[in-house]
């Protein structure tokens, strides 16, 4: 990969000192290691996240994971084989009605708190995505009344009676797409020489119900002239480009309002510095590949544009094997529109998008789980996915975690006895997965040292300073190069 630094430079902070908890509100119960990163590379930060770190901005932070009030496992996404859930189908159906028709939903979304307590912070695309559209249930549709009706023990009536009884019992709408499938395909292969018979078969099913690609709900045929047109831009924040420039106060405006009424934030709390640091800044280097994705790889903004303004920003990063999720912020104009979560899924196919310029790249990270606290779990909806063992760091299907975390907050979930943990010798089959901390006192970086491939070294400057090397496979004599 090109890069504008060939090396990795934070400073240490420590995690001694308790703070307050965002989640539960523990004044002092939040655990967790940090470090300020003045420059990181793509792969770098890539073995860092796979490791339980998170980025806010350029600061860089670890959840000590067993002493924390409220555990933080990274979660990860399967995007290739994600497949939406009915919930998602109906945000999705919900922005298509708004798109075509302009009708605003008057419910407040649908419970997604991407955004909630910032991970202190993280939660929350391509080149160019855009007019996504598909219909909406209106909160008149019979079958929430049905199910408001039915749930009455007041109303009831015996089956086959209703307002008229000479009227055939009501199916349902799943039984009456599937008799229809079946006809159309019974239709199909005898005026293709097939006898109907032959479909009755179980020896040889026809195959139906193919399951419809999350694209295909995204990219829903509009009318030609559709009444609102979104458009979905991919535009770099670091090192800015200039349709980042060119857009930046209009972002940051909307980030702004956000704030003050998602996060009941005062005026004078989201300023344009803070905005900046939060959000804008990234020590991550753009660097590029020849088998990468063509925007490249670093830190972007994928901007929300509806009507010609911009409505919705995720901050996203696009790493070697992952688009990991930062931050998502919106209009609270739009609330009703789940923009949490259609932001979430259109970053899932982006990164299924980014997938076929970049094989490897595979994975869309939602930044971190937290069972213990409710409104955390919806990341959990995005299946299928893992969660990162704590210990052994190896990631772990998400339902074999859970029945775990309902008995604790805190758990091991690689149940392997023989797997190592965080303190072990590095496995140096895979140092890849290996991120270990050496602290080295008065080093100088060309320093000879014996040091196990893929291990981390921090040099220590001035008590604070670091610089973070990393070893290039099995060099002789252990010397050190940047990587």
């Amino acid at each position: 990969m090109a890069a504008g630094s060939s090396c990795t430079i934070v400073e240490y902070f420590g995690g001694d000192d308790g703070y307050r908890c965002g989640y539960c509100k523990n004044e002092k119960g939040n655990f967790s290691h940090g470090m300020w990163s003045h420059a990181m590379t793509v792969q770098d930060y890539q073995d860092l996240i796979d490791r339980g770190w998170r980025r806010s901005g350029k600061y860089v932070y670890k959840p000590i994971m067993n002493k924390t009030c409220c555990p933080q496992y990274t979660i990860r996404c399967h995007a290739l084989n994600f497949q939406p859930s009915k919930t998602h189908k109906k945000i999705l159906k919900k922005m298509s009605k708004f798109l075509s028709k302009g009708e605003m939903p008057t419910e407040q979304g649908d419970g997604d708190s991407r955004t909630l307590g910032k991970e202190t912070c993280a939660p929350i695309h391509t080149i160019l995505i855009s007019n996504s559209s598909i219909y909406s249930l209106p909160p008149s549709h019979p079958l929430v009344l049905f199910l408001f009706f039915s749930l009455s023990p007041s109303v009831s009536s015996p089956s086959g009676v209703g307002a008229d009884p000479g009227r055939p019992l009501c199916r349902k709408a799943k039984e009456l797409r599937k008799a229809r499938r079946l006809q159309k395909e019974q239709k199909r292969q005898v005026g293709g020489g097939v006898p109907a018979s032959a479909t009755s078969n179980p020896a040889t099913p026809v195959q139906l119900n193919q399951p419809k690609a999350l694209e295909e709900f995204i990219t829903e045929s509009l009318p030609d002239s559709p009444l609102h047109r979104l458009e979905v831009r991919l535009v770099r924040s670091n090192p800015p480009s200039s349709q980042f420039k060119a857009s930046f106060d209009a972002s940051y405006q909307v980030y702004k309002l956000y704030q003050m009424a998602i996060h009941h934030d005062p005026p004078d709390k989201p300023t344009e510095s803070q905005f900046r640091r939060f959000l804008c800044d990234s020590p991550l280097e753009m660097e590029t590949s020849p088998d990468g994705p063509v925007a490249g790889y670093g830190s972007f903004h994928q901007q929300y544009w509806l009507d010609g303004r911009i409505v919705a920003v995720g901050v996203v990063d696009i790493l070697p094997t992952c688009v990991s999720s930062v931050y998502l912020y919106y209009h609270p104009d739009f609330a009703s529109l789940s923009l949490g979560s259609y932001s979430a899924l259109r970053e899932v196919a982006f990164t299924r998008q980014l997938q076929k310029q970049s094989p490897k790249l595979c994975f869309y990270y939602l930044g971190f789980y937290i069972h213990s606290c409710n409104k955390m779990r919806y990341k959990g909806q995005y299946q299928p996915s893992d969660l990162l063992c704590p210990e052994t760091y190896v990631f772990v299907p998400i339902e074999r975690c859970i029945p775990s975390l309902e008995q604790t907050c805190y758990a091991r979930f690689n149940q392997d006895p023989d797997a190592g943990t965080e303190n072990t010798t590095p496995n140096q089959t895979d140092p890849s997965l290996i991120v270990q901390y050496v602290e080295t006192s008065g080093l100088a970086p060309d320093t000879e040292l014996s040091l196990t491939p893929g291990q981390f070294v921090c040099w220590l400057h001035c008590g604070q300073t670091l610089s973070l090397w990393k070893t290039r496979g099995c060099i002789p004599n252990g010397t050190l190069f940047p990587t």
